[in-house]
């Protein structure tokens, strides 16, 4: 696992000029931005996470409320006009993408004889690559800049000193290699301590990628195509690819639940694009959801695959991970046969674990602790 993230993740939605990223960021949230606007601010929102376990929770208890896991997606302003080309990313636009948890580029497919695209012909990808590669150089020119002040130190430094010094260099120049080779740092092997090492660097391509091709409703059809595409451009662990007609999903995410499906079963889309999307979003940064459950409330936890209890515990509330005693866990397939947490108690299948113990996707747990 490239990282973690102990709140709510954010996705940062990037792309090309008029490829429609505010369209996506609307279809994606629900959320009514202004389309074309060019504004320097950024448009967050945020996707509930679709899980049919949180549906079956909530019936099973018909609690007050319900809460799902959440993804936050932010439509970064607009890049500089360079973005693409290979002439490297800074400013503001360069702060916005490193503060994000993953990057979703949007690649413009749809054919719209009135939206002019930026390179003139409609290829996306020729723009998926070349943004790709985009923030690949980014990370090259931040290697750059580290190892030039490696290489001045050496004048002054003292002989452990340069050992270290030498130690970086060799570690910086490896992985500055692969990456002009075209291996993003999300596909490279890192030692724990190499991992620790460049966290503060603000690399971007260390980050989980989804590459998302925005079509036309009159491409639907070619979906399977676009994408079989992307095949060897959008590959590896932390990498993910998906063709959405954001437009339609967009106006479809406008209407009400009956007319939605109604429509949705007219155009044979039998998935929606959104619930889709999110729980891309939801993987490719390998994160789970544990739940809590009672009669005021069911929810779903999002957490990092591979938290301790104890952490995933603080996710509900600080006070529970400092006082953490131990933790009452049994899988949702369990719950759902017994009934109830009572019953799953009479029947020993209600287990109790401690601190050390690694959260598994869909457990549901209840925390003992004393404050």
């Amino acid at each position: 696992m490239i990282g973690s993230f102990d709140l709510t993740m954010e996705i940062g939605i990037i792309g090309l000029p008029r490829s429609g990223k505010t369209t996506i960021f609307n279809a994606l949230t629900k959320g009514n931005a202004t389309v074309a606007s060019y504004s320097n601010n950024p448009n967050i929102g945020v996707a509930k996470v679709p899980d049919v376990r949180l549906d079956a929770l909530s019936r099973m208890y018909m609690p007050k409320k319900t809460v799902a896991a959440e993804v936050v997606y932010t439509e970064v302003p607009p890049p500089p006009d360079e973005f693409g080309k290979t002439k490297g990313i800074g400013g503001d636009f360069l702060n916005a993408i490193q503060a994000t948890d993953a990057l979703l580029i949007v690649s413009r497919a749809f054919i719209d004889p009135s939206v002019a695209h930026v390179e003139d012909t409609i290829d996306s990808v020729r723009d998926t690559e070349n943004m790709i590669m985009e923030l690949n150089f980014s990370d090259i020119e931040i290697l750059d800049r580290r190892l030039n002040k490696i290489e001045a130190s050496f004048k002054s430094a003292k002989s452990v000193e340069r050992e270290s010094l030498t130690k970086e260099q060799d570690f910086l120049e490896r992985i500055k290699k692969e990456l002009s080779d075209g291996k993003p740092l999300r596909d490279q092997e890192f030692s724990p301590d190499e991992s620790k090492n460049i966290t503060g660097f603000g690399f971007l391509s260390i980050k989980p990628l989804i590459v998302v091709i925005n079509i036309g409703e009159g491409q639907l059809d070619k979906s399977t195509e676009f994408k079989k595409k992307l095949s060897d451009t959008v590959k590896g662990q932390y990498t993910r690819a998906d063709v959405m007609c954001a437009q339609l999903e967009m106006e479809l995410g406008q209407m009400g639940i009956d007319e939605e499906i109604d429509f949705r079963k007219d155009l044979g889309l039998v998935e929606s694009g959104l619930n889709r999307m999110v729980s891309i979003s939801y993987d490719v940064v390998d994160q789970i959801s544990f739940f809590t459950v009672g009669e005021d409330e069911v929810r779903a936890w999002e957490i990092s695959r591979g938290t301790l209890a104890q952490k995933a515990a603080g996710r509900i509330h600080s006070d529970l991970e400092r006082g953490f005693i131990r933790a009452e866990v049994i899988s949702y397939e369990e719950l759902i046969e017994c009934g109830s947490l009572g019953e799953a108690r009479k029947r020993g299948l209600l287990r109790q674990e401690g601190k050390d113990y690694i959260v598994n996707d869909g457990e549901i747990m209840h925390v003992l602790f004393n404050v």
